[in-house]
């Protein structure tokens, strides 16, 4: 009997025990269960502020890219305010309410919006923190999300380099006619705007060389029809021969609105661009036009010396001179942290590469920056990127094939980009030539 008792206790002992198990892996499971609904609770809230704190940040570069030319118009014209120009302060405001109405829509009417490089003439930069509180068990935990976006260059498609005229530098194409990136440009928003009045532009003619124009002038020697090989416009890359005939109207009352002249009035056709050197009929093939030259905010002692740097090297005197005035606001004695030296700020072993004596002398410094970008242009072939090669070097930009993501030459491309769309050169619309782009 003693026996059966023992069998008996030993087997309601192991009963419990499992009884115990079985309720111990219940409630694990439980306990489990809710430990991994806080877990994912939190997972989401966490990629919920992360989500708020881009959409901030893109919608605030969003609404700077928009307005980002009026930084550039003229605050005067004429002697009356001009309604297009937008104060820094204005600009930003914008960014600022475009990224607070956004965040009050994704549930971050808290968001801190905050502008890096909002020290320099012309911030691209925005940065979004969101905040959020969540609840663990009787603890409350600070969740953080942080996010920037920025305005960032694109390349303009530059494809190819002239030669064998008046004009070696690159080449973009439009209706497969080549033509100065700059002439280019100027086409597109010409373009555009005929197209707004029922106007449709054919290109029949560009970019010729000394070749071509012989060719040309044997099928037809008549100079008063088709001029000599070496005296054509046409060589210098800033010429179009336009269509159809019921655009020459069009071309005569507008196309000075986008710096494009008609050369003679017995060819309506023939357009040439008037706002950079080598743009004159009057001065023969490397004139300039006596409206072209340096833009406004160029101080007056210095244009001699982009005018004649352009011509020598073939290089935009806009292009330079936006490059200048963002390089060391035009100040002939500026030294950076970094030790880059003079007006345009050559560090020494680049002004050694170049032959550049004397940083120090604007002159000299102004050619060696024409010629040097003349190199870079020929590199790349596009203008974003032999910028971002002046500040950056051309090992970075040559890895990637764009400019490289460093905050500091991102910043340094867009603000030429936009003193340039402000004198009437590269950029286009609203923007063009820039794009936003989450960075983190």
């Amino acid at each position: 009997m003693r026996s059966a008792r023992k069998a008996s206790s030993r087997g309601g002992d192991e009963r419990g025990q499992v009884a115990v198990l079985l309720v111990g892996g219940l409630l694990a499971i439980v306990v489990g269960g809710l430990v991994l609904g806080v877990y994912a609770r939190g997972i989401e809230s966490r990629a919920a502020a992360q989500r708020a704190a881009d959409l901030v940040a893109l919608a605030g570069a969003g609404a700077m890219r928009e307005a980002y030319p009026r930084l550039f118009e003229p605050p005067v014209i004429g002697g009356r305010p001009n309604g297009r120009h937008l104060g820094k302060d204005a600009y930003l405001a914008l960014g600022r309410t475009a990224a607070a109405r956004v965040a009050a829509a994704n549930g971050a009417p808290g968001a801190v919006v905050s502008f890096p490089d909002e020290d320099t003439i012309a911030p691209v930069r925005v940065r979004a923190t969101v905040l959020r509180r969540f609840e663990l068990g009787a603890k409350a935990v600070r969740l953080r999300a942080d996010a920037e976006a920025e305005l960032v260059p694109e390349g303009l498609g530059f494809t190819g380099f002239a030669s064998g005229g008046g004009y070696d530098g690159p080449l973009a194409y439009r209706q497969g006619k080549p033509m100065r990136p700059d002439v280019a440009q100027a086409f597109d928003r010409m373009a555009a705007a005929a197209g707004a009045d029922g106007v449709a532009l054919v290109i029949s003619s560009a970019f010729r060389s000394d070749a071509e124009q012989a060719v040309l002038f044997a099928r037809h020697p008549d100079p008063r029809w088709v001029a000599p090989p070496g005296e054509s416009l046409h060589r210098n890359a800033t010429e179009l021969d336009l269509g159809p005939r019921s655009a020459y109207g069009w071309l005569a009352a507008n196309g000075a609105r986008f710096h494009f002249r008609v050369r003679y009035a017995w060819e309506p056709w023939h357009v040439g661009f008037v706002l950079n050197p080598r743009s004159s009929p009057d001065r023969g093939s490397g004139g300039t036009d006596a409206g072209a030259g340096p833009p406004e905010f160029v101080p007056a002692r210095f244009a001699p010396a982009l005018n004649r740097a352009a011509q020598r090297w073939s290089v935009s005197a806009t292009l330079l001179a936006a490059q200048l005035y963002v390089e060391s606001g035009f100040n002939p004695f500026a030294v950076s942290p970094a030790g880059a030296q003079g007006i345009a700020q050559f560090m020494p072993g680049t002004a050694r590469g170049i032959g550049l004596d004397d940083p120090f002398n604007p002159a000299q410094s102004i050619d060696a920056q024409a010629h040097l970008m003349r190199d870079l242009l020929r590199q790349f072939g596009a203008v974003p990127l032999a910028l971002a090669a002046y500040n950056a070097g051309p090992a970075p930009v040559a890895a990637c094939g764009c400019v490289p993501a460093f905050p500091e030459t991102r910043g340094y491309v867009a603000r030429i980009l936009g003193l340039m769309g402000g004198a009437g050169e590269l950029l286009g619309g609203a923007g063009a030539g820039l794009t936003v782009r989450l960075v983190r």
